[in-house]
């Protein structure tokens, strides 16, 4: 941890907003090392132990989060008109300027990242950076003849944009599939279907850069990456912050 302001950490830590870590201090229930700080403003370091209420202060410079996303929210950070992916976190996550790494669809569920660091977010949903995602879907008629050719070369969508190379893979029936591609252009994977014949009635994303969904995660909750869910998104691409 590198030296900061004790407010800093407070607000990095999750346990409070700026203002509120300033309120706490003057209260007396903030301490370092034992000891009832004075000073919002004060220092501190990796060596000193700061406890907000008894709870210990850890600094994270950047959050990541994994969430399974329900149906009905949106993929953005506020709405006046829908609930979004952030009102299903609690206060402590609110306060540390989360954004989702990439969209689901309203109607849409399954793996959403939530960050907040940019360049995590921006190299994750950049299709140069070659980040693949895998969508489960369902679809009104089955996949004609020839969808996955269509989608290997690159679908043509009805806005006349062409798409990158993707892999569709019908189930026997050709009533559902799997979709891997490695951009995310608006509403894409239900487009490419629609380009190929069909309508999609169902979708949930289902890895993003080689870290699946946790299938303990019911829709609506979330836990952090692990280190070595991180390092394989990040290996995907090589060094996040070079």
């Amino acid at each position: 941890m590198p030296v900061m302001r004790l407010d800093k950490l407070i607000t990095g830590a999750g346990l409070a907003s700026r203002s509120e870590a300033k309120k706490l201090v003057r209260e007396g229930r903030v301490t370092i090392n034992g000891v009832p700080a004075s000073d919002p403003a004060q220092h501190c370091d990796s060596a000193d132990d700061v406890r907000v209420s008894g709870v210990r202060a850890v600094w994270q410079e950047y959050c990541y989060l994994m969430m399974n996303k329900p149906a009905g929210y949106l993929s953005v950070t506020e709405d006046p008109r829908a609930p979004t992916v952030l009102d299903l976190l609690p206060p402590e996550y609110k306060r540390m300027n989360l954004f989702p790494a990439g969209r689901l669809d309203k109607d849409s569920e399954g793996l959403l990242l939530l960050t907040s660091d940019g360049d995590f977010c921006h190299r994750v949903i950049s299709p140069k950076s070659g980040i693949e995602k895998k969508y489960y879907i369902q679809v009104l008629h089955p996949f004609p003849a020839g969808a996955e050719e269509l989608f290997a070369r690159g679908a043509v969508l009805d806005s006349g944009e062409v798409c990158l190379p993707a892999r569709l893979e019908p189930s026997e029936d050709r009533f559902s599939a799997l979709v891997y591609l490695s951009e995310g252009k608006y509403h894409q994977v239900k487009r490419m279907s629609l380009a190929a014949g069909t309508r999609v009635s169902y979708l949930k994303r289902l890895s993003i850069g080689g870290v699946e969904l946790d299938p303990a995660l019911e829709p609506g909750s979330f836990r952090p990456l692990t280190e070595s869910e991180l390092h394989t998104i990040v290996n995907n691409y090589g060094n996040l912050h070079k």
